[in-house]
């Protein structure tokens, strides 16, 4: 997957790999070195490859390394890959001979909510900062289920999303109740795929001609805060704050805000979190996530078209490789080549991407 995935990106390119300088290869599920063995694939080139692991925002991370050595002048044709092969059932650890890695937030859960053996651990984390944020803005079960009913309309114009028959609200309130206001119909599926994308400086692609007609504005990387651990907080535990504050440096950077961006690939991986992120990014203000959603600002016709290609919600969560494909969706929609998925008029396209434990990759793209 993950060598079928450069191939296409170097074709799109218009370049061969002889040309890449330096490669990141993220891939959390793996043995050590697993990007080298997928990128031989392609080229023995005795280039830099580096692996990435970032939990779910591992593709991301990987991309926001490639810009950031394009950006420094350390190379001028970077690759960034991502590829993921899971196992089926919800997430787990894979090393359970040690401490865990995510102490931290296990404790803050121990205080907000304890814990359920009966549930999947991640299904608790965003199924309780749900359940806070229904306590704090009475919002009712069907807005979250609104969220599933749009990923699948959406994914219903994208030929790589795995779930494209579509869902009515009852139908999602109706699926397997998993914690708080999550049903098995609001939660990612684990899937395997991949994605990649090459970066070049503006002197590079003049050099060869290359039809470079999106770039990156601006990209942020921000980890916990000391606010991910206090008040026992499930909101900030699983990375409100992250989001917030990653969001507000990209349009400090690009010189943009949320109300000139048209389009976003956000971090659906549970519907509570894809609510919380609306207002993280500010797409809408605090507690107004409901009236959006009531309002369909979230959706073809209003303020703000997100996740286009179906989100993870539809299109699956291949940890490695998410991150890249969210790349791949707002790179069409700002080349105006998405198709049946296009969003009209698009001049910034906004990019979230989250892991726990914890990482957060905004990303603004915009025009060359």
């Amino acid at each position: 997957m993950g060598e079928k995935a450069i191939r296409l990106a170097l074709e799109d390119a218009g370049i061969s790999y002889d040309l890449i300088q330096q490669a990141y290869a993220g891939y959390v599920y793996g043995d050590s070195t697993a990007g080298q063995s997928a990128l031989y694939r392609v080229g023995v080139t005795g280039i830099p490859i580096v692996n990435v692991n970032n939990n779910c925002s591992t593709g991301s991370t990987a991309l926001y390394l490639a810009r950031q050595i394009v950006a420094a002048g350390g190379a001028d044709c970077v690759l960034a890959f991502g590829f993921e092969q899971m196992v089926p059932g919800a997430l787990g650890n894979v090393f359970n001979d040690r401490k865990a890695v995510m102490e931290k937030h296990l404790n803050v859960q121990a205080e907000a909510q304890g814990f359920d053996a009966n549930v999947p651990f991640a299904a608790q984390m965003f199924g309780g900062a749900g359940r806070e944020y229904q306590e704090t803005h009475g919002t009712p079960d069907d807005v979250f289920a609104m969220i599933s009913v749009k990923a699948r309309k959406h994914a219903a114009n994208n030929p790589l999303a795995i779930f494209r028959d579509q869902l009515s609200v009852d139908e999602v309130l109706a699926s397997k109740k998993l914690y708080g206001p999550v049903t098995r119909f609001q939660a990612c599926p684990p899937t395997c795929g991949a994605a990649a994308a090459v970066l070049v400086s503006e002197a590079f692609a003049k050099k060869h001609g290359l039809a470079a007609t999106v770039e990156i504005k601006a990209q942020a990387m921000t980890t916990d805060f000391a606010s991910s651990f206090e008040g026992a907080s499930m909101v900030r535990m699983i990375g409100y704050d992250m989001a917030k504050e990653a969001a507000r440096r990209v349009y400090e950077e690009a010189g943009v805000g949320a109300a000139d961006v048209q389009v976003v690939e956000l971090h659906d991986c549970f519907t509570p979190n894809e609510l919380l992120t609306y207002e993280a990014l500010g797409l809408c203000g605090e507690g107004q996530a409901e009236a959006f959603i009531r309002d369909g600002q979230n959706t073809y016709g209003g303020r703000v078209v997100t996740n286009p290609s179906g989100g993870l919600l539809s299109k699956g969560h291949p940890l490695g490789a998410t991150g890249l494909a969210q790349c791949y969706e707002l790179t069409h929609q700002v080349r105006g080549t998405a198709e049946a998925r296009q969003v009209d008029g698009v001049t910034h396209a906004l990019q979230h991407n989250l892991g726990l434990g914890g990482a957060c990759v905004v990303t603004m793209y915009g025009r060359a």
